[in-house]
């Protein structure tokens, strides 16, 4: 791999480990020139299915996309980098496992909205008042009741599972 610092293009592996539920490969490399070190993490290429977006066009998936739209509804939240990269994971392992090629966008929104309830509930809010388009103050009481009747993330965190969620 080529030295982000120095442009040499022979770097040596100083540490590997598994990162981001088992997903990612981290690499901790080390330029063998100017001897920097730095991290890179590999994933692997996924198909992803074709997004269909409301007005019927279809558009290739865009991670990018993805990332910032939960960025924003988790703007100045108390969320880690780790648990944003898990949640979008997750979203990439669901699309990869659609059984057709194409995926309405409208489904890819759902798959957020849940990543964004399990992780943050302020952060689902601001989300789901988009996606949802709320019209009035009525539907932004009852989704706001809705998360009140459920246990928060931080106490989800907390809790010990009875079985394996893998599963």
């Amino acid at each position: 791999m080529k030295c982000p610092f120095c442009g040499t293009p022979d770097t040596r592996v100083v540490d590997s480990r598994l990162a981001s539920e088992s997903t990612q490969v981290r690499r901790r490399r080390e330029c063998v020139s100017c001897e920097t070190r730095f991290t890179t993490y590999e994933s692997p290429m996924l198909n992803m299915p074709m997004v269909i977006k409301s007005d019927g066009s279809r558009d290739a998936f865009d991670e990018a996309r993805l990332r910032g739209g939960m960025l924003r509804a988790l703007e100045k939240r108390p969320v880690t980098a780790e648990q944003i990269e898990d949640a979008i994971s997750h979203i990439k392992r669901q699309l990869v496992g659609v059984d057709s090629r194409e995926i309405p966008s409208r489904q890819i929104g759902e798959m957020v909205m849940h990543e964004l309830r399990r992780v943050d509930h302020v952060a689902y809010l601001r989300f789901a008042s988009v996606y949802l388009s709320f019209e009035d103050i009525e539907a932004f009481e009852e989704a706001i009741k809705a998360l009140a009747a459920e246990p928060t993330p931080e106490e989800h965190r907390r809790q010990v599972p009875l079985i394996d969620e893998d599963s």
